[in-house]
């Protein structure tokens, strides 16, 4: 404890990142640090509603200047602070424990552990009675902390998983820190200490979503914490906040920090759990959830999934439903304003909720709770691997680079099964008859980058398993042969989803789709999916088939599906191929307008409509460009229309060398000369000749190690240009059609191509 009044200094709390969470640290302005003559690694105590002790670092780089002190969530829960909260610190000193007892820090968990391995995580470790801490001694230490403070934080963790356990008792009584002549005793079930603030949730435990956090915290945490903020500005304090996002988000996860947070008693409502099959049972059991929560006040209630207990009443044939609804909007309405009770509600389906409920009064604030960007998927998988030993080779980074579109949830399982990887290498070593496994094994168990790899092959993207979404694997290096094409994809997409900030300073809006067109097997798909890789978006590639139904306005729905999914784990691209399948020009039916001019009017209120498309891209191909609907090509749809035609001889050189790459060639062979003998050859040709060529080899000998010239000669016997000079003079005569309608204003756009310009020829057809 400190000795004098000069010791003492008052900071505000500030939330400690979730990277050095869970390690007793606390992040102290250097002005502090000198006044209270510490050193990095120094014990202080900080006193909130109660006093807990930490180990004092210097501050990060961006908090130089600023007189706030960063602490974890557990380590606010020990002090009884909040975020925001003002707290004092002391220099402390910490004495050596002569026996420290443990128990789990939740309801219904049973733990067995030696003491040994909880003595070598918490080693050196400042604790005091009642203090709730965190077994996460596998994780990483940051590269700015001090060499001796990052050998204190090295010491090996209790278990793969994260545990959290309360300190029932130290001897002495006061801080203590465990040392080798320590006795350590873990209690083998919860024990509930009176007051205790609950911190099995904490804003430490949810990654990528910092400004969900922020929002919701003024409409929730503010409130119940300080309602005297709202009583001196004369308003009504907010009564229910609605998320909503996809699955897996973290909205049930959100709401419960937030509650532990504000110290609050929270009250769970599982939707379908509260249906009764008595006349008016349902009613009851809501009105009597409210009526507990408006007693233990201050509250939040949280209602999972409440499109199930609050559909829309015109839409449900049902009266108990009906009477539910009518239930909740008015207790809703009956909280008074002052009662220190707040309702949450989650679902990921806003838009079957009742809407009466959706206005201010009841839900005042809907808040989405996204898919989280790269630096988000970083945050959730430190969190989620932060008890976990990781072999050196592990670079979460770049697995937060290729998880494209997964929420946390399917992080969560992702490091799961990754773990599963690591056990199942070591089972054979395992004998289960033996009841225990050898503290040596458990020692070298490890999860290796290739664990890591192996899971992301079984867990998919949970918010777009209804799409088929794809990380592509091309890269600009992959596509030879289309430089002007590639130039203008990387300007027009991986630009403005990588820089959006520099079309903002110009004033300017980025393009919004691209259409690809020219002959087959020139490479339009590759060069999609090498924007939308280079660009570090999701990729979704879609085929009219899976949009057109033969039901009525099935279709429509397909297509405002693949928008909406496209938005939530934007950043995306997606990719349209045979668009002109797809979006034919208006018109040509007779009677009811036909399934295809329903989905171009789709399609077209999507591109333009009320909701922008914020970091989604269109990229349409298609061999047959005069048949689209003129209204798709103008700028603010399909913005730039693209030629890929087959490649020059620079070009083919580049191409047959990338296809070439992998292949064992002879001496002999040369590729210069056989990209100027392939003149009009695509890619898909130039990919087919080297295929042809490798076959040639392994007919003339199966173990042969290469492949010649003459193997090459003579596949380009058996190959030939997919493009004739007749379709590429209607390619050409398109292209200056194109140019011609984008100066004068007067014509009707590309419609008024004659159809018959790409009517078959002798030698080839575009198709």
């Amino acid at each position: 404890m400190a000795d004098t009044e000069t010791d003492t200094r008052r900071l505000q709390v500030a939330n400690l990142p979730p990277a050095d969470s869970g390690r007793g640290l606390a992040r102290v302005p250097a002005s502090i640090m000198n006044a209270l003559g510490l050193s990095d690694g120094d014990v202080i105590e900080i006193v909130g509603k109660r006093s807990t002790p930490a180990r004092a670092i210097r501050p990060y780089g961006d908090d130089e200047g600023l007189d706030i002190i960063r602490l974890d969530g557990l380590q606010r829960a020990n002090a009884g602070v909040g975020s925001g909260d003002f707290v004092e610190v002391n220099r402390a000193v910490s004495r050596p424990a002569t026996r420290v007892v443990f128990a789990p820090a939740q309801n219904n968990v049973r733990l067995q552990g030696s003491s040994e391995a909880l003595k070598r995580s918490f080693a050196e470790r400042p604790l005091t009675a009642g203090d709730t801490v965190a077994t996460a001694g596998h994780q990483r230490v940051n590269a700015d902390m001090p060499e001796h403070v990052r050998q204190l934080l090295n010491a090996p963790a209790f278990a793969m998983q994260e545990v959290r356990l309360a300190v029932v008792s130290t001897a002495p009584r006061g801080i203590v820190h465990i040392d080798r002549d320590t006795v350590v005793e873990l209690l083998p079930e919860y024990t509930e200490q009176h007051g205790e603030r609950r911190a099995d949730v904490t804003y430490d435990d949810l990654g990528g979503m910092r400004d969900t956090i922020d929002a919701l915290r003024e409409m929730v945490e503010l409130p119940l914490r300080h309602p005297e903020l709202f009583q001196r500005l004369g308003v009504d304090p907010p009564k229910g906040v609605l998320l909503h996002g996809p699955p897996g988000t973290g909205k049930t996860r959100l709401a419960r920090a937030v509650a532990n947070e504000s110290d609050a008693q929270f009250f769970h409502i599982a939707g379908p759990e509260i249906m009764g099959s008595a006349y008016g049972e349902s009613e009851k059991r809501l009105r009597e959830i409210f009526e507990e929560a408006s007693q233990a006040a201050p509250s939040i209630i949280f209602i999972d999934e409440i499109d199930s207990i609050a559909p829309k009443r015109d839409q449900v044939s049902g009266e108990a439903e009906k009477r539910l609804v009518a239930q909740l909007l008015t207790l809703m309405d009956g909280l008074e304003p002052r009662q220190n009770l707040v309702v949450i509600a989650a679902t990921n389906r806003p838009e079957a909720i009742d809407e009466a409920l959706r206005r201010p009064g009841r839900f005042d604030r809907e808040i989405v709770v996204g898919v989280p960007d790269e630096s988000g998927r970083r945050e959730i998988l430190g969190i989620h691997t932060r008890g976990m030993p990781l072999a050196d080779g592990v670079d979460l980074d770049d697995l937060a680079r290729r998880t494209y579109g997964f929420v946390g949830a399917d992080l969560g399982a992702l490091t799961r099964e990754a773990a599963l990887e690591a056990v199942r290498r070591i089972m054979p070593e395992i004998n289960l008859a033996d009841g225990t496994i050898p503290t040596e094994i458990l020692d070298r168990l490890s999860v290796l980058a290739s664990d890591f790899d192996n899971a992301l092959k079984r867990v998919q993207p949970s918010a777009m398993r209804e799409v088929m979404v794809q990380v592509p694997t091309i890269g600009w290096d992959d596509v030879g042969g289309l430089d002007a094409a590639a130039a203008k994809l990387k300007e027009g997409v991986e630009l403005p989803l990588k820089h959006p900030e520099a079309f903002k300073r110009l004033g300017i809006r980025p393009a919004k789709g691209f259409l690809l067109y020219g002959p087959p097997g020139t490479g339009k798909t590759l060069l999609a999916k090498a924007a939308a890789r280079e660009s570090q978006a999701n990729f979704i590639s879609i085929k009219s088939s899976d949009l057109l139904s033969k039901w009525y306005g099935e279709s429509e729905q397909q297509i405002a599906r693949l928008f909406a999914r496209a938005r939530q784990v934007a950043p995306t691209v997606i990719f349209i191929d045979e668009l002109d399948s797809l979006v034919p020009a208006r018109g040509g039916g007779f009677g009811e307008p036909q399934v295809t001019e329903r989905v171009v009017n789709t399609i077209l209120a999507e591109m333009d409509g009320l909701e922008e498309l914020q970091s989604v891209v269109l990229i349409g191909a298609t061999n047959r460009p005069n048949l689209i609907d003129p209204a798709l090509l103008r700028p603010g749809r399909l913005d730039e229309l693209v030629y890929v035609g087959p490649p020059d001889v620079a070009g083919r050189r580049r191409i047959l060398a990338i296809h070439a790459k992998s292949m064992p060639l002879a001496k002999d062979v040369d590729l210069e000369t056989l990209a100027r003998r392939t003149e009009r050859f695509t890619g898909a040709d130039l990919e087919d000749l080297t295929r042809r060529a490798g076959l040639t080899a392994l007919r003339r000998d199966l173990h042969g190690g290469e492949v010649t010239m003459a193997d090459f000669e003579l596949a380009l016997t058996d190959t030939r240009a997919s493009v004739t000079p007749e379709m590429l003079a209607e390619y050409e005569r398109i292209q200056d059609t194109l140019k011609s309608d984008a100066v004068r204003p007067d014509r009707g756009g590309i419609g008024f191509i004659s159809p018959g310009m790409l009517t078959p020829r002798e030698g080839g057809k575009p198709s």
